[in-house]
């Protein structure tokens, strides 16, 4: 008993190493190429104007901290995105739960979804813009549509893959389809629905920006378009440098309701 538990304490252990390590590594590959930048910057490798600096991003950054601009844009891109990203979600369950009712409707619809799914989506947003207006809902539909016909798609498989003998012994205790889809389909669904949320919330916040390049006045998709026609590519730099902390916050804030999961069921 003692041998196993002195194997297990030294298995943990060197789990919480690994961890560290490759916490470690990550943050020093991060800062290792922040301070290249800075100095390829400052000794004239690179040109400071085109490649700009972390330095300089930093104060670009705080000045528009000052006068309270950047939070309008960080708010406005962020709102977009969370609001396509919860209709996605509702829509993506909605219409799979209607196809795994009929698997005839599915049959037919199904090929205008693959259709649908593979037509690049910035072809889609002058088109939107003309339907629309250049309007903020112009926006949420343009980052609605980079991920939601995938995202039916994949819901509808999920819902397929279930154990049928598990739908089987709903029908065999006279459950109805209903309940079998309450009971068994989407409980058995939830880590698929969780781990397809974490890609939509990437995509939805592609397709905002996308929507935001061509039909906006404010957000970070408007920042970088602006920036880079009067060539302040400091605030293009910090646009992107911003859009990955909020890519990577979004992408943990779903990891951890997975994990929430997890735990709980």
């Amino acid at each position: 008993m003692s041998e196993t538990s002195s194997a297990q304490v030294l298995y943990l252990k060197k789990q919480k190493q690994h961890r560290w390590f490759v916490r470690f590594s990550r943050i020093t590959i991060f800062v290792l190429f922040l301070l290249i930048w800075e100095l390829a910057s400052r000794l004239g490798i690179i040109d400071s104007f085109v490649f700009s600096s972390p330095s300089q991003i930093a104060i670009c950054f705080w000045k528009m901290v000052l006068d309270k601009s950047i939070f309008l844009h960080i708010g406005i891109t962020l709102y977009e995105t969370i609001v396509s990203f919860v209709l996605v979600t509702f829509l993506s369950i909605l219409l799979a739960t209607l196809l795994w009712f009929s698997q005839k409707l599915t049959e037919i619809t199904e090929p205008f979804f693959v259709v649908l799914n593979s037509l690049p989506k910035s072809a889609l947003a002058p088109l939107l813009i003309v339907w629309l207006g250049a309007t903020p809902t112009t926006i949420i539909v343009a980052g609605m549509s980079v991920a939601v016909f995938g995202s039916i798609l994949n819901m509808t498989t999920s819902f397929k893959e279930v154990d049928a003998e598990k739908i089987k012994l709903i029908y065999t205790l006279r459950g109805n389809k209903i309940q079998a889809l309450t009971k068994v389909v989407i409980p058995s669904s939830v880590p698929a629905i969780i781990s397809n949320m974490k890609v939509n919330i990437g995509l939805c916040l592609v397709g905002v920006i996308i929507g935001e390049f061509l039909a906006a006045r404010n957000g970070l998709g408007y920042l970088i378009i602006y920036s880079s026609q009067v060539f302040k590519l400091d605030w293009l730099l910090m646009s992107i440098c911003i859009l990955c902390i909020i890519a990577m916050g979004l992408y943990s804030l779903i990891n951890l309701i997975e994990k929430y999961y997890a735990k709980r069921f």
